[in-house]
């Protein structure tokens, strides 16, 4: 892997939150074909919002529209809040003092600028997808890149149509790299983000059942996820989960590099050997790279985080980042929230993983509940959403892994988790206990917790389970 040469940095590990780089109006207009209706065309922008709520002094307001709502309703309210600037795809009068622009649509305007803004303060970007693992990767390329680097990372679940642009807005001028989180839950919206950002180095973690309800199969879904390359050329690269059927299949492109990383496939490019789940404290592993060995260690449960680490490392080469700097970048890496977060409360572990659910995300996450060792061990899961026909299937399947992991106690929530709890009870497991609702849940999740337990809580974003935990914490 060639590295690439970039300003080292320099920085300090807090920064001072500045606005946006300079844009113009006549550079918004260049960017989104638009026409000034009102306003001065050298008016700079301080920054962009899409929310009139937030809308700040000098701020561009952008109205979108929605299946339930219009901001171009709102942009009065923006600009009683101090914006200076509003596009807009309706017939408007022009407002004394403001500035408005013309354009088709808005929403196509708001990924039109961010195009712009990033190619003109241009920076290497790194883009991640995958069905799972996307967010953990990225923090944790985020943690090894900064530590020769100043990295714009996406924050949250800004990975959309919506949120990416947003993520684009936010590069400062000190920031000398961009890494990107790419989500989709149909054809063709990963290829309009990359339109977008057009990253240099592309990631994906692995190909599951996530979104299969819109995408038909694992296929659709692979070829989906291969939209983050549809802009590649032979000096982009693609780096890959190689244990992973569908994606082992690209190596070896014609059109661009391919780098594989791994745990069973040993004929990865970069493969974790001697690994070790250390339980609830994280997971150890080696690698050899250019004829030396190096131990990894990770501070986050689930071994695989072994993956992302392994795709970190891959990242960390390809930019020049020495071996014992990238080791360090793992070291430190922090999960986001809610996502195998480990919390103590009344002497019960609280294994928070509510963030967001998929058959191979639960999966891993038993694996985590089997490996700590405690006095009873309790999983309270909840409905994936987004399976579709395979909804059934798919939960009846996750109940035999229940019982395989040594889980003492279930705990479900949700139609689709009721499939789960009957996989667990013919599995052998007798300790199931099943409610409709998160809410109904969660008034009674006191009746069976105790000190002494490990609680594994996850379920898909939709069904809340941040409540369980809060109930468990008082």
């Amino acid at each position: 892997m060639k590295p690439v040469g970039l300003r080292p940095n320099c920085f300090a590990a807090e920064r001072v939150v500045l606005q946006m780089q300079k844009l113009t109006v006549g550079e918004l207009i260049e960017a989104t074909g638009g026409t000034l209706l009102c306003g001065d065309i050298a008016q700079p922008v301080c920054s962009i919002t899409t929310d009139s709520r937030k809308a700040t002094p000098g701020a561009l307001f952008i109205p979108l529209r929605g299946e339930n709502f219009d901001g171009h309703d709102y942009i009065g309210a923006a600009f009683e809040k101090g914006a200076a600037l509003s596009l807009s795809a309706r017939p408007m009068e022009p407002v004394a003092g403001k500035t408005i622009i013309s354009v088709e649509d808005t929403s196509k305007a708001l990924a039109d600028i961010a195009r712009f803004y990033l190619k003109k303060y241009r920076v290497p970007v790194v883009g991640i997808t995958g069905s799972v693992g996307k967010t953990t990767t990225k923090d944790m390329i985020y943690s090894v890149l900064n530590q020769q680097y100043n990295v714009l990372k996406t924050q949250g679940n800004f990975n959309n149509e919506i949120g990416l642009p947003l993520t684009v807005f936010r590069l400062e001028r000190e920031q000398n790299m961009a890494v990107l989180e790419m989500g989709m839950s149909a054809f063709g919206e990963i290829h309009h983000l990359v339109d977008i950002a057009r990253p240099d180095v592309a990631v994906i973690t692995n190909i599951g059942m996530s979104h299969i309800e819109n995408l038909g199969s694992q296929e659709g879904i692979f070829q989906a996820k291969m939209e983050i390359c549809d802009y590649f050329t032979k000096d982009h690269t693609l780096i890959v989960n190689g244990d992973d059927k569908f994606l082992w299949t690209v190596r070896g492109h014609e059109a661009f590099e391919v780098v594989t990383f791994g745990i069973e496939n040993k004929d990865c490019d970069v493969v974790a050997e001697a690994v070790e789940n250390l339980g609830i404290d994280g997971s150890r592993f080696r690698v050899e790279l250019d004829g030396s060995r190096y131990e990894v260690c990770i501070p986050t449960p689930g071994v695989h985080n072994i993956y992302n680490a392994l795709a970190a490392i891959c990242v960390g080469r390809r930019y020049g980042v020495p071996m014992e700097q990238i080791i360090r970048g793992i070291a430190q890496f922090r999960l986001t929230e809610m996502r195998l977060s480990v919390e103590q409360a009344h002497g019960i572990t609280i294994i928070n993983d509510c963030y967001n659910a998929s058959p191979d995300s639960i999966r891993a996450a038993l694996k985590v509940l089997g490996s700590v060792e405690a006095a009873r061990k309790v999983a309270v899961l909840g409905d994936m959403l987004e399976l579709g026909e395979f909804a059934k299937n798919a939960h009846y399947e996750l109940g035999g892994e229940v019982e395989k992991n040594g889980t003492d106690v279930l705990l479900t929530a949700g139609k689709n988790a009721e499939h789960l709890a009957i996989g667990a009870r013919d599995a052998g497991l007798e300790a199931v206990y099943s409610y409709k609702t998160t809410e109904e849940l969660a008034e009674q999740i006191k009746r069976y917790v105790k000190a002494g337990d490990v609680v594994l809580v996850k379920a898909s974003r939709g069904m809340h389970f941040e409540k369980i935990c809060e109930q468990i914490r008082k």
